[in-house]
């Protein structure tokens, strides 16, 4: 079993790369202050939004998988369901990304883990 990151310094890790990648990141909810788990939304110059959650592995591994796509028609939808989200689990931490490159951010994300 592999040791997990506290919350606070893998979110702090995620607006980091971010922003050495020439994008920009801020917390939108803050959870639990070690165990909260970490959903993080990407945009690409503030549209297109998808929000990733990380799931289990066959191997074992917890890699971040696009759980819900803003749809452009109807943003207020998306913004809505992240807030049902945030209102069903307190520990969550809600992190947005707005980079060039939203899936290949994600996937450093993986990689680094």
């Amino acid at each position: 079993m592999e040791g997990r990151l506290p919350a606070h310094i893998e979110a702090s890790g995620i607006l980091r790369l971010a922003e050495s990648r020439g994008g920009f990141a801020t917390v939108l909810a803050k959870g639990e202050h070690d165990a909260g788990t970490i959903l993080l939304v990407t945009l690409c110059r503030g549209r297109d939004g998808v929000l990733y959650e990380r799931m289990p592995q066959l191997d074992g591994s917890r890699k971040f998988i696009a759980a819900k796509r803003e749809n452009p028609e109807n943003p207020q939808e998306f913004s809505e369901y992240l807030a049902r989200r945030r209102h069903q689990d307190s520990d969550m931490w809600l992190i947005e990304v707005d980079i060039a490159d939203p899936e290949r951010f994600v996937a450093q994300l993986d990689e680094l883990r």
